[in-house]
């Protein structure tokens, strides 16, 4: 009986370690843009609507096909009737009566003007559409989890430079506090870079909060919960000495053949050329073929009619006897109907030329976005080297201004002005690398580059 305790316990152990160890190793993961667009994929919530309105489209095109097939229906009913009858003698007497009725038709379009056919390759247009709108989906979510994978980096390193500085004060202050005790610097210098300490105390906060906001935005996106133990792999990303932007022309004539937007608004000109088929094919006659069986049976069909007590004829005999057979042939020419199909062809014709319209403004709108995005890298790539050059002067004079401070050669107030002058340009250095970084991800995007690091 212990024996099977210890064991119960050991197993017991075993799994809570395991368990334990999964946890451990969920906690560590370390994500990779990659792992945050594949995941998004298999679990983002309008993705998946999108993959939704696909299958809708698909069940659409399979059921416009079958119409070419033709209908058959089985019907049946059963009647009674209460009514009383006038017999010589002016006595109402009882006649009520019972009847059943059973059928079976079919019908087959054999022509209405080719109005079926272009349904179904509208169909086709629209499913291979919907692939498209869940295409541009993936997209859009792909670049805003660049966008904000991006982000939480540059929170990141601006979070290092606020701790840096906020480090270098400190280590200022205390040697303030000796220069003040040694009488070289007043104390108002030493109140006054105290005071420089506690706001960049408080702009380390606000880094760390916009750091953990940042993170927020991707786990939003990824539609994972806020408290979700969470960590992506942080690339040394080097900005190159050359310009490497590809130019905006070459980027949009390689987008606007593959991108999903323009291949969806191409598909729609199809579709709505389509309409207007499908409505002109209203205004041709519709040939259409029709056909049943059907009997009945009837409780007061008797067997011999002149004598009220003769027995009912049998209800399979009856079947037999009632059975009635039908085939029709039928032509529909359309005359005068309003003007209904004449308007309906015109609206069509209106749509296919609006379609076309949307075609070229989905196509300036990709061009303009591709062209704002190459200038706006040009533009990041020159502000992050003029920056670049500009924190290293700044770098430099600022050893001096800690040198003249330290000898008591220097105000507290010219010191800190130098100081801030330094961390608001390695501020505007981090954010011209990373603009520049995410226009040219976008821009490579295009040039169906894959989104990683």
């Amino acid at each position: 009986m212990t024996s099977i305790k210890i064991n119960s316990y050991l197993v017991s152990s075993f799994i809570l370690l395991f368990a334990l160890s999964v946890s451990s190793v969920f906690a560590q993961k370390v994500w990779t843009l990659e792992d945050c667009i594949n995941y998004a994929f298999e679990n983002n919530i309008q993705i998946k609507q999108s993959k939704l309105q696909v299958e809708s489209d698909q069940a659409g095109l399979k059921q416009s096909k079958f119409e070419f097939a033709p209908t058959l229906n089985a019907t049946s009913s059963y009647t009674y009737n209460w009514r009383k009858s006038q017999d010589p003698t002016n006595l109402g007497i009882s006649n009520n009566t019972g009847s059943a009725n059973f059928g079976i038709s079919s019908g087959l379009t054999l022509f209405d003007g080719f109005q079926n056919y272009n349904t179904v390759k509208q169909n086709e247009l629209s499913y291979t559409s919907s692939l498209y709108d869940s295409e541009k989906m993936e997209n859009d979510i792909a670049l805003q989890l660049t966008g904000a994978y991006l982000n939480i980096l540059f929170n990141h390193e601006m979070l290092m430079v606020a701790q840096s500085q906020a480090d270098i004060t400190k280590q200022q202050i205390e040697r303030t506090r000796n220069l003040v005790e040694a009488g070289t610097l007043p104390q108002g210098d030493l109140l006054e870079i105290e005071a420089q300490g506690l706001m960049e105390e408080v702009n380390v906060i606000k880094a760390d909060n916009n750091l953990s906001l940042s993170y927020l935005d991707l786990l939003q996106i990824l539609d994972l919960p806020a408290n979700e133990e969470f960590e992506i792999e942080r690339p040394d990303i080097a900005i190159t000495d050359e310009l490497s932007v590809i130019p905006s022309e070459q980027v949009y004539a390689n987008a606007v053949n593959f991108m999903p937007e323009i291949k969806r608004a191409e598909l729609d000109v199809l579709s709505s050329k389509r309409s207007v088929m499908i409505a002109r094919g209203a205004a041709y006659p519709s040939l259409s073929l029709r056909g049943g069986v059907n009997t009945a049976y009837y409780d007061s069909y008797i067997i011999d009619r002149t004598d009220p007590s003769s027995p009912v004829i049998p209800f399979g005999d009856q079947l037999i006897d009632n059975l009635g057979k039908y085939l029709s042939i039928s032509l529909n020419v359309p005359i005068f109907n309003a003007y209904q199909t004449t308007t309906r062809i015109k609206q069509a014709e209106i749509l296919n030329l609006n379609s076309k319209f949307n075609l070229e403004l989905t196509k300036n709108t990709l061009r303009k976005n591709i062209e704002q995005k190459y200038y706006d890298a040009i533009a990041a790539y020159k502000t992050y080297h003029a920056n670049k050059a500009t924190v290293a002067s700044l770098k430099e004079a600022f050893k001096y201004t800690q040198e003249k401070y330290s000898l008591g050669m220097l105000n507290s107030v010219d010191y800190n002005l130098a100081k801030s002058r330094l961390t608001q340009s390695e501020s505007d250095l981090l954010r011209a690398k990373y603009d520049y970084i995410f226009k040219t991800k976008i821009l490579d995007f295009y040039m169906g580059v894959p989104l990683k690091f």
